[in-house]
């Protein structure tokens, strides 16, 4: 694989741009792999990365049903933080944002990894001495995290309602200056692109319909491209966690997450900045739109798509912190689809059935969790146990009632 550089640039711009190779290989299935990872977005091409730059294990296959990027690594808002509370969530968010800030040198591939810092307002004293709390847990486990009082948040974002009449006034906020955003399809071609360079398979339009089992164990996958055998199979599908575990006797729920993007306006938000009365969050694109994301749409769905409802609510949450763009016109909408659980954290771990291992349960938080998610998952993969990052990432958590509820609902996906 050529490297690309400012000289290889230049190079092909001499040639009219006509001979740049392929960024991966279109790769067919062989018969057999010592590794089967399901799930072309960024946790399956991580994965299969990681198992053989980490590991050395090549002769891994990633199978995807459509093309490369089209699933939730393509549908997102593209926000990347570690501002997370509960022990276990906290170190290995911390974990994945350090490879964030070294990906792009590490997979030759700029992914456009912009450390603008995330904000997130406090709309009362006892939440602004909540936030002072989560801060202290994120500084005892070296993360950034500073408290800002009103009259610095004003300085540092004035386009928000600071006036007398907003609906809820501004009284601090909680700021982690190495958060920001990354182009979601630059990661995952990225990672493909590396993993191909070693040697893995990557095998689009190929989709899984079951699973190859002797006796109790799970050695291979039924697909659209016939049948291929494997020593272990990696489940990473994201909201389709549900179909595929449902095949081999696992059971996740499925909801669907909205995003929005406005007509694009001159440069006005240039943090990350996430609305403590509501779940609303926005960021500006470089293409200038205004990123929005809000709550899930509350029911089962494998729809790409959203309800109005949930439009009404994210217009109403946006108006409410930045009545500056009332007026501006929403140019699109979409959603993805995200397996839920019970506590709003992962699971990342070996299942029941011999041979198969499952990464899934993301909720809100699949694409901050990319590259830490690849790389312990194939670590898990590769040893058979999971790395220390995921010890509490276990299905087992659920019997015993260990949970790392996150969220702070309780055991009912559907309040996430």
């Amino acid at each position: 694989m050529a490297r690309y550089s400012a000289l290889s640039i230049f190079r092909n711009a001499l040639s009219g741009q006509k001979n740049w190779q392929r960024a991966w290989r279109a790769a067919e299935p062989k018969p057999s792999y010592d590794v089967i990872v399901i799930g072309g977005g960024g946790h399956g091409l991580a994965t299969a990365f990681y198992l053989a730059d980490n590991h050395g294990i090549r002769n891994v296959a990633v199978l995807e049903k459509g093309y490369v990027g089209g699933g939730n690594v393509g549908r997102n808002t593209t926000v990347i933080r570690s501002n997370y509370l509960l022990d276990g969530n906290t170190q290995f968010y911390e974990f994945s944002m350090k490879l964030w800030e070294t990906m792009s040198r590490v997979l030759n591939f700029n992914v456009m990894f912009s450390q603008r810092g995330q904000l997130v307002t406090a709309h009362s004293a006892d939440q602004l001495d909540g936030f002072s709390h989560r801060a202290n847990v994120m500084r005892l486990n070296g993360i950034d995290a500073d408290i800002l009082d009103r009259e610095e948040v004003r300085r540092l974002v004035p386009y928000l309602d600071f006036s007398d009449t907003a609906r809820f006034p501004i009284h601090g906020a909680i700021f982690q200056g190495r958060a920001g955003t990354a182009r979601h399809d630059a990661v995952a071609w990225g990672y493909a692109r590396a993993a191909d360079s070693h040697g893995v398979d990557i095998i689009q339009n190929c989709e899984v319909t079951g699973f190859l089992r002797d006796g109790d164990s799970i050695v291979g996958v039924e697909t659209t491209k016939g049948r291929i055998g494997a020593g272990k199979v990696g489940l990473a599908v994201a909201g389709h966690t549900s179909v595929l575990g449902a095949k081999a006797g696992l059971e996740l729920e499925s909801h669907v997450l909205q995003a929005f993007v406005t007509e694009p306006l001159k440069p006005l938000v240039d943090h990350v900045v996430a609305y403590g009365a509501d779940h609303f969050y926005v960021s500006q694109s470089d293409k200038g739109g205004l990123v929005f994301g809000g709550n899930l749409d509350g029911y089962n769905s494998y729809a790409q798509r959203g309800n109005l409802g949930v439009v009404r609510e994210v217009a109403e949450a946006a108006i409410a912190l930045m009545p500056c763009i009332s007026r501006v016109r929403l140019l699109r909408h979409w959603g993805g689809v995200m397996d839920m659980t019970p506590d709003a954290s992962p699971i990342i771990c070996p299942t029941p059935i011999d041979g198969l291992y499952l990464n899934g349960g993301w909720c809100y938080g699949g694409f901050k969790a990319t590259p830490a998610s690849g790389w312990c998952f194939a670590h898990t993969i590769a040893t058979g146990k999971p790395h220390p990052l995921i010890a509490a990432y276990g299905l087992d958590r659920f019997r015993t009632g260990h949970t790392l509820d996150e969220a702070g609902v309780g055991p009912s996906a559907w309040l996430q």
